[in-house]
């Protein structure tokens, strides 16, 4: 069965507060002594998602 994904729309402040809740998440992890590479894999993936492209539509000239 294919992994379903999901799609966030965040704007730059929610996005700021996601990759710093995970980084603290990490930290906490760290002085635990447990693993951090599932959630260091996820705020890369925070840190480098695309963001979306704004469309701009233009009256098209008559041909």
């Amino acid at each position: 069965m294919a992994e379903s994904k999901r799609i966030l729309s965040l704007d730059a402040e929610e996005h700021g507060l996601l990759v710093n809740g995970l980084n603290e998440f990490r930290n906490e992890c760290l002085r635990e002594g447990k693993p951090t590479e599932d959630v260091e894999d996820l705020i890369l993936k925070a840190i480098d998602a695309p963001t979306e492209k704004k469309r701009k539509w233009f009256e098209r000239e008559d041909r």
